[in-house]
């Protein structure tokens, strides 16, 4: 008798860092399929034009839906608040974005102040904008330069005491929430936390993606 094939999801992001998505989602449901795809030979994504990453993820995403792919995650902060609605638009199967947690860390601050850690092209989405005007009136934004995290992350290069300056700066400045906006991050999420010594929350959006993808399979 043939075993019954699992369900494809499929997880994509620009480099390694969405493998933490991967884990998360098998740990959930372990009956699906996970396919991931990373594009290592353009990565990092966060400072290249927008017309490069959606060249570079395009194909990708439509070679997923092709291997049967029933959804997506694009693990990939960069592309989420940059090109999602466009994808939407070229892939046959949902997409499930990926973007920085400021509602949450705007909801739990009490200090109201916050730090978000992205890619210089997630802070200057239009997405990412919306995302403080609607969530973050009257909390204060710091947005530290963590332009070269993910290639030090994604080469094993990781300098935890430039990681750290980061990370005391931004609690000395009263941040007590630091939401980690680009997927790399997670990888280092311990790091972070034990440098902030309880002076801040760190929060990055793995559980609430998988609950959207839950929802959205048990949709189809």
């Amino acid at each position: 008798m043939t075993p019954e094939k699992k369900v494809r999801v499929g997880v994509f992001d620009s480099g390694r860092g969405g493998l933490s998505f991967v884990k998360a989602i098998r740990a959930e449901l372990p009956s699906y399929e996970v396919v991931f795809r990373n594009d290592e030979s353009h990565v990092p994504y966060g400072t290249r034009s927008l017309e490069e990453i959606y060249s570079f993820t395009k194909p990708i995403l439509e070679e997923l839906a092709r291997q049967g792919c029933k959804a997506i995650v694009v693990a990939c902060n960069t592309v989420s608040t940059n090109l999602i609605e466009r994808l939407r638009e070229d892939i046959p199967v949902p997409l499930i974005a990926v973007e920085p947690m400021v509602k949450p860390a705007a909801e739990n601050t009490k200090t109201r102040i916050i730090a978000v850690c992205a890619t210089l092209r997630t802070l200057e989405s239009k997405r990412y904008q919306w995302l403080k005007a609607e969530y973050a009136q009257g909390v204060e934004v710091l947005e530290p330069d963590c332009s070269d995290w993910a290639l030090m992350i994604e080469t094993n290069r990781v300098d935890r005491d430039k990681v750290a300056k980061t990370i005391d700066e931004m609690c000395d400045q009263g941040a007590d929430q630091i939401v980690l906006g680009c997927t790399h991050y997670h990888w280092i999420e311990k790091i972070i936390t034990n440098i902030t010594a309880g002076r801040a929350e760190v929060i990055q959006p793995e559980k609430a993606v998988v609950a959207q993808l839950k929802h959205i399979l048990n949709q189809l």
